[in-house]
């Protein structure tokens, strides 16, 4: 019965009704690669948007010049960040915010939110809330940020491929130079806590606003058992669930950083393609930081994102097959030796992740 109905089709008939359904019912479903090849790599000014157009990047995380050191960006400044991008044929499509960065408690010039300070917390909350309504009033749809103590933790690095060098994690190596931060002992209750005050209070104003918040995992995660006195909950993605959970919202999810949910997994090679589906499904991916590490949780190392652990090609499948429309973008480029030369190099090495994102996502297009 289908051979028959293939060789009418062949000669130019039509299958019989039933063949033609069961066909189409086992057929592939066609994947739609909608995303944006993005950055967020700074500064945020003429010379570095001019960079980002002359790779292909069309969509950015960028952050505003502010004044008079505010805490909030002005709709007035805003309005410049986003003016500048479109100059350059971009679409701003993130704010890097003044607040919440990925930064060490004890090198933070803004640190109340995270050590729990009142009334001090309060005050830089209802300037997060300012910063998402001028988001609102000049059309910036999403602003990122962190809920971190400790910032990126690092032991080291290794050489990579050419002149290239890696940054590497690995926790039987971690000594810190002093036991403890300003924040003190921090376990698993009290950081819950301060990330919950904050949502109470942000959340509601991302629903009035329509403003996406987008929170970046801890990178990397660490024992229970912390280190220099910090359970950093974020770094399993248990915890990421659980935070997707307080104040459920469509305005309320992730920055969700590839490389950074690779580090907090045993075996990322196998196990990242179903965490993007959990959160994906969910539409809690906001932002993609698609890079790639050699290793898994407590021993890895960064490295360019076609040599790594992770397949590449089968994670931006993933992320289309959920559905996912936003940024893909580079990030924690490769290093290189030479201090004189690393602002060039670094571009040298965020042009070639461009590059390899560029390749992907158009063979990925033509071949759907």
């Amino acid at each position: 019965m289908i051979a028959g109905g293939v060789a009418a089709l062949a000669a130019g008939g039509s299958a019989p009704a039933a063949v033609s359904r069961r066909a189409v019912a086992s057929a592939p479903r066609r994947l739609a690669y909608t995303m944006k090849l993005g950055c967020q790599s700074m500064p945020s000014d003429d010379e570095h948007f001019a960079f980002f157009a002359r790779y292909g990047v069309t969509n950015i995380s960028a952050r505003a010049k502010v004044a008079d050191g505010r805490s909030y960006p002005t709709v007035d400044e805003l309005a410049t960040l986003k003016k500048m991008a479109e100059k350059h044929g971009l679409k701003l499509d993130m704010l890097e915010p003044e607040l919440l960065p990925s930064s060490h408690i004890d090198r933070e010039a803004h640190p109340a939110i995270m050590l729990a300070n009142s009334p001090e917390r309060d005050r830089d909350i209802e300037a997060f809330a300012k910063t998402l309504r001028n988001c609102a009033e000049v059309g910036i749809p999403a602003v990122k940020y962190n809920m971190s103590l400790l910032g990126v933790l690092r032991t080291g690095t290794v050489p990579g491929r050419g002149d290239a060098t890696y940054a590497e994690w690995d926790l039987a190596k971690a000594h810190p130079a002093r036991p403890l931060t300003r924040a003190g002992v921090v376990d698993a209750e009290h950081f819950w806590e301060r990330i919950t005050y904050f949502l109470k209070a942000i959340v509601p104003v991302a629903n009035e606003t329509r403003v996406r918040i987008a929170c970046h995992p801890q990178d990397p995660g660490v024992s229970p058992a912390g280190y220099q006195g910090i359970d950093r909950v974020l770094g399993t993605v248990d915890g990421l669930k659980r935070l997707i959970s307080i104040e459920e919202s469509p305005y309320h999810g992730l920055n969700f950083c590839q490389g950074t949910i690779s580090e907090n997994l045993t075996d990322p090679a196998t196990q990242i393609f179903d965490v993007i589906r959990y959160f994906g499904l969910r539409k809690k991916i906001f932002n993609v930081h698609f890079r790639n590490i050699v290793g898994g949780r407590d021993h890895f190392h960064e490295s360019f994102p076609d040599e790594g652990s992770v397949d590449m090609v089968r994670a931006l499948q993933t992320y289309a097959e959920v559905g996912y429309d936003g940024m893909i973008m580079s990030d924690h480029v490769p290093g290189m030796d030479d201090p004189a030369e690393a602002k060039r190099q670094r571009l040298e090495n965020f042009a070639f992740c461009y590059g390899y994102i560029r390749g992907l996502l158009q063979s990925a297009q033509r071949l759907t």
